[in-house]
């Protein structure tokens, strides 16, 4: 008998066989399934899939995402894809037209050539399964989400293709900084470039030949704005997120070698951050077939994970800043190729719109006033682009060889590979498409034309690499990571070094690390920034009691920004809402300062720390920043927590908040999560970024660290649950345990799942 046959049929007789003692056990048939499986759902809500072939894993895989979040991946695809005006109406007509000129737009074939030779099946395998669950829905088998009631609407099919075209979610940059930067130089001064943006290595800002900043309109990524955004329900302004220097979006991951580990195996942590909601963007999963195992997070419209592990090997990831867009400028009469296409609109007649092209790519704005035109130039519309599916190529990786073969193909978004396997090999292997310029360093926008065009893309295996350092670990945390001397241009656009600092000095003092130890150190709170900040206060001395009180409190302080802390609050208001205006007012001429844009703490610290743009007495000019500053973040502080610094506490103001984007009317209680008092903030491992309310609006809704080898010991977290049904369980389980720092289990064999279950769900091909 073959081997999936016997699978199949070991299969069909475990759910009652080996159901433990109080697992609620369910069976279905599903059409589309291959030979019998499984969905075991253990007490955190994470589907742990057995299947007698890949392809089926991934069907149950795309079922039992589709039974958690089918109202979110719906969404995922309706935006991406273009389509929200067939079902929500005509408001988001140009958000429908803005996505498709992001859509990718290659030859398919090319695309899927670029992914491995079972990826298609995999994906195809993936969708029939949302696409079964959305039949049971339809039949009345399976409840319809609650948002989908409340809009009148109803899930979509879906197609494999649909998976790969989305591009519009790939975290690349830099488009929305070049635009900064240009309205900032236009009637400004590259001088003071530095306190606006720290670049790395140092670089200084040139303006290329034939481009006029001033050129450069306000509304130019309106339409980059819309096309990249979520689903907004409130009718508010669109915004490009990215030009915010404060929005605190990043993520860590680190690798211990055996040498340095507790265990005497690799230990791999990873907790990348992104914008929080409810449901959050990332969803935990396990699949078991005899010719594919893999466990770990992904987003839950695609199938697979992004990050986690097979039998033998481990991978994490975090953002690697390639630069990896442009915004073209094409002079007036320039030549723009028009596609034609119509969209769907519930209520009205399909509409007819316009999308504009040229060779660079999608047109955003077009200027009436000057006939200009402004084009999208970007890594993503080049095949194999699509965002995180390239994580396919590390599914059976086993070796530091063929994981660098997954480094060599991976697109988009441009990530820090970290890995490791169940040998002790450990290695760091950045990836992601880099192109070659004809000129330029991508900090500013370009004139069309062959003078900065790009020549191709740099071949990968010239990328840096770091295989089992002597030291015995690796960490990233999106700062400058280039080797000195390496000779290509990736990008010069990076966090700040605080996460990263604050990793290595712990990981350092440790002569071995344990689970425990990762875990603590995801949770981690000491601000390395903050202890930066408050150097440069030594031997300051207060004029008025708001700025001797400031001083007194923060003098001392360890950076520690617990929600109890006192000295966090007044620091966080300080560093976001006072000393950037002051250091600006101070350092920027009045008649530059129109377009000088905002700053962050980042870039100012290292401008009072050198002085040189400080004038001929840079040691007043820094003290009146400083305590001008923080003499009105005391005041504000107090007007925000009351009269007595005592009863400050950093939690009053910095609280975890999740509220669905779509209000429900009588609903919306039962669905918030939250609020509670948090620590940490956008500059501590705990990676808590926060909003101009203070709220915090990103950081780790998935945290994963794994023993490498030893799988069953590996813990995870996600927030608030891994279910987007309000009436789940697995809704909000999950959010007191993230909030506090504690983890799940996230077990691998069989005989550990089976401990863990909660649910079995026994699935049959329909007859």
């Amino acid at each position: 008998m073959a081997r999936g046959a016997i699978i199949a049929l070991l299969l069909a007789g475990s759910a009652s066989a080996q159901t433990p003692p109080g697992v609620y056990s369910e069976q279905r048939q599903l059409p589309g399934l291959s030979a019998p499986g499984e969905i075991v759902i253990d007490r955190a809500g994470i589907p742990h899939i057995y299947a007698a072939n890949a392809r089926d894993g991934f069907f149950l895989q795309g079922y039992a995402v589709a039974r958690d979040r089918l109202w979110q991946i719906d969404l995922w695809r309706k935006r991406g894809l273009g389509r929200l005006s067939a079902s929500f109406g005509p408001q988001f007509v140009a958000q429908d037209r803005a996505a498709r000129l992001l859509l990718y737009r290659g030859d398919m074939a090319a695309e899927w050539a670029a992914y491995p030779a079972d990826a298609r099946g995999w994906t195809e395998g993936f969708v029939a399964g949302i696409n079964a669950f959305v039949a049971d829905v339809e039949a009345g088998r399976a409840p319809l989400p609650m948002e989908f009631g409340a809009t009148g609407t109803r899930p979509e099919r879906w197609q494999a293709d649909d998976v790969v075209r989305i591009r519009s979610n790939a975290l690349i940059r830099n488009i929305p900084d070049e635009v900064a930067r240009a309205r900032a130089l236009c009637g400004g001064d590259v001088k003071y470039e530095p306190l606006r943006r720290e670049l790395a290595p140092a670089h200084t800002v040139s303006i290329p030949k034939g481009l006029d900043p001033c050129t450069i309109p306000e509304n130019v990524l309106d339409d980059f704005a819309r096309g990249t955004a979520d689903v907004r329900f409130d009718g508010q302004k669109l915004v490009v997120a990215n030009i915010d220097p404060d929005a605190q979006e990043g993520s860590n991951n680190w690798v211990i070698a055996p040498s340095r580990s507790a265990t005497g195996r690799p230990i791999l942590a990873n907790d990348p951050h992104r914008a929080h909601a409810v449901p959050n963007l990332r969803y935990l999963s396990h699949i078991d077939t005899p010719d594919l195992k893999i466990a770990g997070s992904g987003e839950p419209a695609l199938p697979g994970v992004s990050f986690g592990h097979n039998e033998d090997a481990a991978w994490a990831i975090t953002i690697f800043a390639i630069d990896q867009q442009d915004l073209v400028v094409n002079p007036k009469g320039t030549r723009l190729t028009e596609v034609r296409e119509t969209i769907d609109v519930k209520g009205e007649a399909p509409r007819a719109v316009v999308l504009k092209f040229t060779e660079d790519g999608p047109i955003l704005h077009e200027d009436p006033a000057s006939g200009r035109s402004f084009a999208l130039r970007v890594t993503w519309s080049k095949p194999g682009a699509s965002a995180y599916f390239n994580a396919t190529w590390a599914f059976k990786a086993k070796t530091w060889e063929e994981f660098l073969v997954a480094r060599d193909h991976w697109g988009a978004p441009p990530l820090n590979l970290l890995f490791a396997n169940r040998t002790g090999d450990i290695g760091w292997a950045p990836g992601g498409f880099v192109p070659i310029r004809a000129a330029g360093d991508g900090l500013l926008p370009v004139p069309a034309g062959k003078a900065h065009r790009w020549t191709g893309l740099l071949d990968a295996k010239l990328m840096p690499v770091k295989h089992n350092p002597a030291d015995g670990w690796i960490a990233t945390a999106n700062e400058m990571n280039i080797p000195a001397g390496y000779p290509h241009m990736l990008g010069l656009e990076w966090a700040d070094r605080s996460r990263i600092t604050r990793i290595s000095e712990v990981i350092a003092a440790k002569p071995k690390l344990s689970l425990t130890d990762a875990m603590a150190l995801q949770n981690d709170a000491t601000s390395a920034m903050a202890r930066r900040a408050v150097a440069l206060l030594k031997g300051l001395n207060g004029r008025d009691d708001n700025e001797r009180g400031a001083l007194a409190l923060l003098g001392g302080w360890d950076g520690h920004e617990g929600p109890d802390s006192a000295a966090a609050a007044l620091y966080e208001i300080w560093a976001a809402r006072q000393l950037p205006v002051s250091a600006v007012k101070a350092i920027v001429p009045e008649d530059k300062r129109r377009t000088f844009g905002r700053t962050s703490i980042g870039s100012i610290l290292p401008v009072l720390e050198a002085g040189a743009l400080l004038g001929p007495d840079p040691k007043a000019v820094r003290e009146g920043i400083l305590l001008n500053s923080l003499g009105m973040a005391f005041a504000e502080a107090t007007r925000l927590l009351g009269p007595d610094p005592a009863t400050w506490r950093w939690g009053a103001l910095h609280r975890a908040d999740f509220v669905p984007a779509l209000p429900i009317a009588g609903r919306d209680a039962e669905r918030r999560v939250g609020p509670v008092p948090i620590g940490g903030s956008g500059s501590t491992p705990m990676a808590m970024g926060t909003g101009p309310d203070f709220r915090v609006v990103s950081g780790a809704s998935v945290r994963l660290v794994m023993d490498v080898g030893e799988w069953d010991n590996s813990m995870a977290i996600n927030t608030p649950g891994q279910s987007g049904d309000p009436a789940s369980p697995h809704y909000r389980d999950l959010f007191a345990r993230w909030a506090t720092g504690n983890y799940v289990p996230f077990v691998w064999s069989r005989p550990r799942v089976l401990q863990e279950a909660e649910r079995i769900i026994a699935v049959t091909p329909a007859r």
